[in-house]
């Protein structure tokens, strides 16, 4: 099971860094998109998948009874996908604004317009 988990977090990695490498400013949101998903992922590997109950220990217990799932990773993973969504809706507005100005979203035609 972790190898099939690290080999998709190598082939997102690989997919989003080719999709970042190319000409086109969309290709490179998805890459980024792509490059966020691949980091999730890797946390959520590195956690361990671990399916266990949920880490609430009863009272009167100074442990918990059964194998319990670690919330860190999970809490790691959600803070990630928030910021990344941040990070993608700030950039899609960014990309939408310089079309919509410049009208092309070939990197090298916008490389162009520097002064």
């Amino acid at each position: 099971m972790d190898i099939a988990l690290a080999v998709t977090v190598g082939g997102l990695y690989a997919a989003g860094i080719y999709m970042m490498l190319r000409r086109s400013v969309v290709k490179l949101l998805i890459g980024l998109g792509l490059l966020s998903h691949a980091a999730n992922l890797l946390i959520f590997t590195a956690g361990g998948l671990v399916r266990g109950r949920v880490p609430v220990v009863s009272d009167g217990q100074s442990q918990p009874l059964a194998e319990i799932a670690d919330p860190l990773p999970q809490a790691l993973i959600l803070t990630a996908i928030v910021i990344s969504f941040a990070v993608l809706a700030f950039a899609l507005v960014l990309i939408y604004r310089t079309h919509q100005t410049l009208g092309t979203d070939d990197l090298d035609q916008l490389k162009a317009t520097d002064t």
